[in-house]
This record gives structure tokens, sequence and C-alpha cells, in this order.
């Protein structure tokens, strides 16, 4: 069964998500039961101070100017308004240029071919798979249902509350949008093999919620595999949940839980929310690759091995099982955590990065500017131990919530054109162990005198160019321009 690790505090995204308490949450449903939460029961974002948000996860200024211009003097709308609508869905399908891989269309479970609603932009953007808000509006006006993908990268509003989420629940976030005609239905049951936020935005849709015929379902297990069990469960047992959603209600489906959903009287708009739930099995796939370590391992089967003899296969497998057996005993977690950093990383993009604004930033910058830690981003800093020391200790943070320490392993030196005559962020080790800052697509070293001001400066609390700890003002607006450029910092305000 799922266990729940540390939960950052606050947790303002999966408060909009979950009624209650979140620790309840993470022990008693997380990967075990649905979840209805009543709208009444649900914190907007408004009730949620930037105390509440992870360390370096506060929204930007601009982000609390324009809501503030929308709504002067006014609270958050009510429900999920603040994070999409029937407006937005028109928006992205009629101005933003979309292509086929972020739109689909299906009616009763039946997937529409892209052409039947994309074409060529027109002069300048003649690329033919663009969506042809004449044909959506053809096919939705016919009861099929317009599923908009990867909201999580197109919408802005949902572009910051994926990364928030992400950072709360340490698991890969995707969203979507199913928008559903009056009386239509756009999937029938079926599993999905990540677990479900579903976000109730405009009108009503009837949801239907079964136990799973295959538990935990892995990503190469579709519900496809087990369609007849599927098909039977949700027509002959009873389902754990029978409900109908409305705006500002929410509710949790675990992976390998079957669902179906019907809009009622009017549209329906509904977000789901996907978490890409890592799991034990990704640990397993992890150590067997770093089995590959192991020459005993790589050495080649017999000439002539035939490997659907079972007799021939038996003395290999009794070999093979005790010499990963033995790897299994001396694999340390340092290792692991290293390919998993490699492996899951890049499965959330850290908050958006205005490049030609961040690029004045690092120009302008100087003692007394505020910096803070780009929001969402995985990252993980080795400090390694002082000589005769104990062992390794490490200043340790992925994304914005602290996790286990680990010891220093071989590491790449990443770019960066900053330096100083002390050497200080130019990547080069001053004399004792360089300091590492493991990044989703590369390593950074830093000189051993950098390490307070470097664990200070990625704590995710904003500081001041001449406060960090331990290294001189210079030296530190050396060491700042360097994680900049980076994109590891940015300008955080006054």
């Amino acid at each position: 069964m799922p266990e729940t690790g540390p939960l950052p505090d606050g947790r303002p995204a999966l408060r909009r998500c979950v009624a209650g308490d979140p620790e309840e949450f993470a022990t008693n449903y997380w990967g075990r039961r649905a979840l209805l939460s009543p709208a009444a029961d649900l914190a907007p974002l408004a009730q949620s101070s930037d105390a509440d948000l992870a360390p370096g996860n506060q929204p930007s200024d601009a982000d609390q100017q324009a809501a503030a211009n929308d709504r002067p003097g006014q609270p958050a709308p009510p429900g999920f308004a603040d994070l999409f609508s029937l407006a937005a869905v028109d928006e992205l399908l009629s101005r933003r240029g979309l292509r086929t891989p972020f739109l689909r269309v299906a009616k009763n479970g039946s997937v529409v071919g892209d052409s039947q609603f994309t074409g060529s932009g027109g002069v300048g953007a003649e690329i033919g798979d663009q969506i042809r808000d004449d044909k959506v509006a053809a096919l939705f006006a016919n009861g099929h249902t317009v599923v908009l993908q990867a909201l999580h990268r197109t919408w802005p509003a949902l572009v910051d509350f994926s990364t928030q989420l992400a950072s709360e629940a340490g698991h890969p976030v995707q969203i979507n949008a199913y928008i559903t005609p009056a009386e239509s239905q756009g999937f029938s049951a079926h599993y999905d093999v990540h677990d479900v936020f579903v976000l109730q935005v405009a009108g009503e849709k009837h949801w239907t919620v079964h136990e799973p015929v295959h538990l935990d379902p892995l990503r190469n297990q579709p519900w496809t595999d087990h369609s007849k069990a599927v098909a039977g469960a949700a027509r002959e047992q009873q389902p754990v949940v029978d409900a109908v959603l409305h705006p500002g209600d929410a509710l949790y489906v675990p992976r390998g839980f079957l669902h179906s959903a019907k809009a009622l009287g009017g549209v329906s708009a509904h977000l789901t929310i996907g978490l890409h739930t890592m799991t034990r099995y990704l640990l397993i796939q992890e150590l067997a690759a770093l089995a590959a370590n192991e020459v005993d391992l790589r050495t080649a089967l017999p000439l002539g091995f035939n490997p659907g003899d079972p007799a021939q296969l038996a003395p290999e497998l009794e070999k093979v099982v005790a010499l990963f057996t033995d790897h299994l005993h001396t694999a340390t977690a340092d290792d692991l955590a290293a390919r998993l950093r490699r492996r899951t990383w890049s499965g959330n993009r850290p908050a958006p990065l205005p490049p030609l604004a961040h690029a004045q930033a690092i120009a302008d910058l100087k003692l007394g500017t505020t910096l803070r830690l780009r929001q969402g981003l995985n990252h993980h800093l080795v400090v390694p131990a002082p000589p005769a020391a104990e062992p390794n200790t490490a200043s340790n943070f992925t994304g914005t919530a602290p996790s286990s320490p680990g010891r220093p392993e071989g590491a790449s030196t990443g770019t960066g054109s900053a330096s100083a005559s002390t050497g200080v962020a130019s990547g080069a080790p001053s004399g004792a162990a360089a300091v590492r800052l493991h990044l989703p697509d590369r390593t950074i070293t830093f000189p051993a005198e950098t390490a307070a001001a470097l664990a200070a400066a990625l704590s995710g609390t904003p500081f001041a160019v001449g406060d960090l700890p331990e290294l001189p003002p210079e030296d530190q607006l050396v060491l700042a321009r360097r994680l900049m450029t980076e994109a590891v910092l940015v300008a955080s305000p006054e």
C-alpha cells in the first residue's frame, strides 16, 4: 500500500483539491480511496497567505498585481474560476494558435481523427495541424467532448498552479480540461494509470467511481488490457462514489479506480489534474539499471544458449539471482537518488522565466538586490565534509521540499560565464573539495568557501545580496550573478 512522506507546510494547492487535513488525506486516501470534496469545504486561493506557500513559491509581483487589477478590493472568485473558465476555453481554441498535441475530440469513447478539426493557420502560419475553431464548434454542437491537453504548459494560471502542486506532492503533474455538451458523455468507464484530482469548473457532471479490477496499474498496464473486467465491474458492482459535481467541487480518483462521467443540463467543464505517481517499481527499475555496473552481470550467456529452454535457463537464473542479490545488498541510496534525479526531475518544468526581464535583472544586479530561488526548481546541493570529520553531510533540497542527506557522487561541471579572481562562482575548486549543485540537466561546481552562502541562497527564503553568510559582499555579487545566469535565482519583490 502507498505510504506518505513529509509534506511541505501550508500546501495551498493541495488544499484546493481535497477537503480537510492534508496529512489525513496522505495517510488514509492517497492511493487507497476516492474522496469527494464539496466546494464549501475547500480552501479558496484567497485564504492562502504567502506564508502558507512552500519556500521559494510565493507568487511574483506581476502575478499579485494582475490579481489585484482583476479583482480590486475583492476576494478570489468562488470555486476554480481563478484557475480556468469557459471563456478560457474559447480563448485557447480561437486565439492561441493551438496545435493537435494540445487538443483531442471524442464522443462516447471514440476519439475523432485530427483532420476533422485542424487545418492551416493561413499566411505565415501554414502548418496544417492547427486547431480550426469553426470545425471544433461544429463538433461540439454535435455532442462531442473537447479535451484540452497539457494546460500546465499553455494556460498561465494553471502553469503556476501545477508548479505549486508538484512541489507539494512530490510527483509530476499534468492538467487537462474536459468540456462536454449537455447530456453527453465523452468516455465510458475506464481507469487511469495515474492519480487524478477532478476540479469542476462549470456546469454539472454526474460521476460514478468503482473499485479497481487491477490494483495500482503501472504506466504500461492500461485499462484496455482489462476492458471486459472494467465493463463488467462498472455494470454490476456498487459504486464507491455516485454523485453530481457542481462548480467548485473536487473529486480524488486513485489510479486504477474505474470512473465515468456524464454532463447534465448544460455545458460541463472540469479540470483533470493527473499526478504521475512514482512507485516502488520505479526503484526496482533503477536498481536494475545500476546493475549494469557489475561486470559479472554483463557476462555473455553460453554459446548455443536457448533462452526458451527452461532446463538451460535454470542454472543461469540461479547465478543471476545470486549476483543480483549481492548487488542489491551493496546498492546505496545515494547511487539510486542520482539515477532518479536524472529520470524524474524533468517531469515538471520550474516556474516560467521571462527571458528579457531576467536578462535585465542580471544587468541591474547590485549589492542589496533581493533574490529568491526559482519556484519549482529541482536541485540538490552537496557539501563535502571536511577532512577527518564525520561521514559526509549534505545540504540537500529537492525542489522546495528538503529530502534525505546524501553523499557526493561523480558529477559533471555545468556552464556559466561569471568568474572572479578568488575563484568564487567560477566552477573551479579552491583547494578543498568542491561544492556541487545538481540541477535537472547539469551539475555546477563551486569553491568550498561558498557552501554556507549557497545553502542560504537555495533555502527558498528571499535574501539581499550582501547578507549571505561566510562570503565577502563582492564575492556574493559574483555568486549571485552566476546563479542568476544559470536560472537558479530570480529577482524577488522588495
